[in-house]
């Protein structure tokens, strides 16, 4: 069973979301909120499977409730969904940066609304269809950031990587899917999920879309790459 939590300051688009998941095996909707402090409150009170998080709400928008509960140790397991009308690039990167496992727009057909939340329930991560990694590099490229302003934790465990590590990290950051990585580097899917787990260990990373984040921020791969 995988419980979700509904974040969105309009009565309707919740109770449509509660609708559709209520209509479906495998899911339980166990919290709703209708700004972003309620969002983390009840985020701490069900640890939640997945929350999906409006951007624009009253009290604390989206991306700083998303941040509150991807940095709260207690609520490692809960994984973000940012939901949003909005196709903005910093948009986008503010929402990975923030820790979310997710992003996709408010006209995504039901059924594919399912099967995001079950792939983030999974641990794994995704962007929209129409949210492609060009936002990202658009974001960068535009100077959200810089060589001089990447974060120095960020660099510090980038030197940590072995060489491996750092050609799986920029393998990940160019949109490359685990078994294409082993197909590229001629190793083992299995090789590849490990060098992953120590790249998340070492970087501080919850998911896949934070090593992307992470990937550009370090210079380890560049705007227009891949």
């Amino acid at each position: 069973m995988i419980s979700v939590e509904l974040a969105d300051d309009q009565a309707l688009v919740r109770a449509g979301f509660r609708a559709l998941l209520d209509a479906q095996p495998g899911f339980q909707v166990v919290a709703e909120a209708a700004d972003g402090l309620s969002a983390v409150q009840r985020a701490g009170e069900h640890r939640p499977d997945v929350v999906l998080m409006d951007i624009r709400m009253p009290e604390l928008d989206g991306l700083q409730a998303t941040a509150r509960i991807t940095r709260d140790p207690a609520l490692a397991g809960t994984r973000v969904i940012v939901l949003t009308t909005f196709e903005l690039d910093e948009y986008v990167f503010g929402a990975l940066r923030a820790g979310a496992s997710g992003f996709l727009l408010k006209d995504i057909e039901p059924t594919d609304l399912i099967a995001a939340i079950r792939v983030v329930a999974q641990g794994d991560a995704l962007l929209a269809p129409r949210v492609t990694r060009r936002l990202i590099e658009a974001f960068v490229d535009s100077g959200g950031s810089t060589p001089d302003e990447r974060p120095a934790a960020a660099a510090a465990a980038l030197e940590a990587l072995t060489p491996r590590e750092r050609e799986i990290l920029g393998l990940v950051g160019r949109g490359l899917a685990n078994a294409e990585i082993a197909e590229a580097l001629v190793v083992s899917p299995l090789t590849v999920k490990t060098h992953l787990a120590r790249l998340f260990a070492k970087l501080g990373a919850r998911d896949r879309a934070q090593l992307v984040v992470l990937a550009y921020e370090t210079g380890l791969v560049a705007p227009g790459s891949g």
